[in-house]
């Protein structure tokens, strides 16, 4: 089944995944091992790697059972795992996933995207982001601004993705219904979950096509277009 195209004249309100979605995630990924690579070559220590490893994994799986106020759960899961504490593993993921990682976003940002942000406030939509983490930060090192900003771990949310929570606050923030939003982001299972579950539309920007979602590899897909003009 082809999932229709979006018609933009019915849409009022864009809401935006950050990772993956704003900028090429592989492409940190790898300028990131490079530079924890050096560290643990300079200490002698895959500790902090394992940590970090362990942390995602975790992640992925309180997302997955939709765990309500999961960020201490998930420290003491990740704590417990890897024999150390949840304050330590707090300050390893501040460290190495959220301020290491500002320093190379602008250079690893998709083409189009700061573009697009601007075509749609000029056709007059309001734009949004939905993140599993904080995202203020990073859409400052993107070179990019967002009228309402929502991540998992704040108040009045506190699951993750994808769980509807999340995008009912942000559509709320913006006084958007889910007749008149649009999810883009990079993972079916996540962001395509998350609209249908609040009863928006999805746009999957994957490289591939994604059942049942209207799929588009890049921001130069022809669909666009309407708000770019």
């Amino acid at each position: 089944m082809v999932a229709p195209d979006i018609d933009w004249n019915t849409i009022a309100f864009v809401a935006f995944d950050v990772d993956g979605t704003l900028y090429d995630q592989r492409r940190l990924r790898l300028r990131m091992a490079a530079e924890i690579g050096w560290h643990a070559l300079a200490r002698r220590s895959l500790a902090t790697v394992r940590v970090l490893k362990i942390y995602r994994e975790r992640r992925e799986a309180h997302g997955e059972a939709e765990t309500p106020d999961f960020e201490p759960r998930l420290l003491q899961d990740a704590a417990s795992a890897t024999g150390t504490t949840p304050q330590a593993v707090a300050a390893l993921v501040e460290q190495w996933m959220l301020r290491r990682p500002l320093r190379h976003l602008a250079a690893c940002r998709y083409a189009g995207v700061q573009e697009l942000f601007t075509g749609l406030r000029r056709a007059g939509k309001t734009v949004g982001v939905l993140s599993d983490y904080p995202a203020q930060d990073k859409l400052a090192a993107l070179g990019l601004a967002s009228d309402h900003v929502v991540w998992a771990g704040q108040d009045g949310v506190q699951r993750l993705k994808p769980h509807p929570r999340g995008l009912e606050v942000l559509m709320a923030q913006a006084g958007a219904t889910p007749d008149n939003t649009v999810l883009i982001g990079d993972r079916a299972e996540r962001d395509g979950a998350v609209a249908l579950r609040a009863g928006t539309q999805a746009l999957i920007l994957h490289r591939k096509l994604q059942p049942g979602f209207r799929t588009v590899a890049s921001y130069a897909d022809p669909l666009f277009a309407p708000v770019l003009a």
